[in-house]
């Protein structure tokens, strides 16, 4: 198990350009592979995860060819089974996503993943699949990896979400595209829209519909026509380095290119209620931060769905900040890589940090935090997160398990030298 030292050290100044979204670069591989001809992806997130979805969609059948830098093109020509089990690593939207387009396949399918992939319940996906009639089960008889999925004959159902998941919407619309007939999803709280999006874009007619709290989003059976997809930065990456110029005196620096979807944006509103100097720029995408005082704040339930990967890192402005900040109805979090309340609460309380938590509420009062040794728990937003903490201790912070930061952002070590380094 790997270890990585952070030293607190003088300002971060510079550009850098984060990895590609993740969440859509499941996606775009996911509907390229279905679409019959030849997309082009280019800025591809180059983690661990989305590497496993590209080698899963090649087992499957097509092809991915090299085509000049960060450039990829995509031979889709009808998916097949594959010889073998499909390993997705550590993704959980992977796992979530080709659950949804496997279940559509005439054909066995079994998904499986590393040691914390088979500790996730699935339970989320495996209801609205069984309503659509696909066969999937778990191990031993569980909602459990490894999932064995025996694809074809799906029928279109209406689905109300019992919470705001972009994976879960994500699997069934995938589902949807081999149904016999129109497949709906119901939800009364958003969530990303990165495969309403990304669907549309690949030729797939989707009908919205809005009544009173409630959104329908309907999807037909039909099949993606091949595209050209740039994918823009990865918001959850980019708040990292928000997050860093924010508490870092002097810093400045620039995101280039950062996702600017519905749904994705609210780390950065809550960092400007908490005072942080930053702008958006919707033209260019690029993120600007400045060092400012950040001041506590309360992010309540309803803006969860738009920042659930970001907690991590804003617990950490929140340690940064001057008095209490509360992060309302974040139970989610406990079913992620590690259970990110009990994480947060362990590795950031070492640091030194005010933090408890209080059944679905994640607290964190603002103070001062100290240099020591802490474990990643196998999860990349807590190695990085507190990375970014240790910028801001009064001595090197010690970071085992370093090696999970590969699953979704492979260069942020050489990403926070070059910051360091003045850009």
């Amino acid at each position: 198990m790997s270890t990585q030292v952070v030293e607190p050290g003088g300002p971060l100044v510079g550009r850098v350009q984060v990895p590609g979204d993740k969440s859509i670069s499941h996606r775009v591989l996911m509907l390229a592979g279905l679409a019959d001809g030849t997309s082009t992806i280019r800025g591809l997130s180059d983690g661990d995860d989305v590497a496993c979805t590209r080698r899963i969609m090649e087992a499957l059948g097509i092809t991915v060819t090299e085509d000049g830098p960060c450039t990829l093109r995509v031979e889709g020509r009808g998916l097949e089974p594959a010889n073998g089990t499909l390993d997705v690593g550590n993704s959980g939207t992977g796992i979530r996503l080709l659950a949804g387009l496997l279940a559509g396949l005439p054909f066995r399918s079994v998904l499986d993943g590393d040691a914390s992939i088979r500790h996730r319940p699935m339970d989320r996906i495996l209801e609205p699949l069984a309503l659509m009639g696909a066969k999937v089960s778990g191990r031993d008889g569980s909602s459990l990896a490894p999932l064995t999925i025996d694809g074809g004959g799906l029928r279109g159902i209406e689905y109300r979400l019992p919470v705001a998941s972009a994976q879960v919407k994500g699997c069934v619309l995938f589902a949807g595209l081999s149904a016999d007939g129109p497949t709906t999803i119901v939800e009364d709280r958003p969530s990303r829209t990165h495969t309403e999006e990304l669907m549309e874009a690949a030729g797939i007619p989707l009908v919205g519909e809005t009544d009173g709290p409630l959104k329908r989003v309907t999807v037909k059976p039909g099949c993606p026509a091949p595209f050209d997809h740039e994918v823009a930065g990865d918001p959850s990456q980019a708040a990292f380095w928000a997050v860093a110029a924010s508490i870092v005196p002097g810093s400045e620096v620039v995101v280039d290119n950062v996702y600017s979807g519905p749904a994705r944006s609210g780390f950065i509103d809550v960092l400007a209620r908490m005072g942080a100097d930053l702008v958006h720029d919707p033209a260019t995408g690029d993120l600007t931060v400045r060092h400012a005082g950040l001041t506590g704040t309360v992010v309540t339930p309803d803006e969860v769905p738009g920042l659930v990967d970001e907690v991590p890192i804003l617990a950490v402005a929140a340690a940064c900040a001057e008095g209490e900040t509360e992060f309302e109805g974040v139970g989610e979090l406990r079913i992620k890589e590690s259970d990110r309340l009990a994480t947060v609460e362990s590795e950031l309380g070492r640091m030194g940090a005010d933090v408890r938590v209080d059944g679905d509420t994640l607290v964190v009062r603002g103070g001062s935090l100290r240099g020591t040794r802490v474990d990643s728990h196998h999860d990349h937003r807590i190695a990085m997160s507190c990375a970014v903490a240790g910028l801001v201790a009064d001595g090197p912070t010690t970071i085992r398990g370093w090696e999970a930061v590969a699953t979704s952002y492979p260069g942020f070590e050489t990403h926070l030298d070059v910051l360091q380094g003045g850009g």
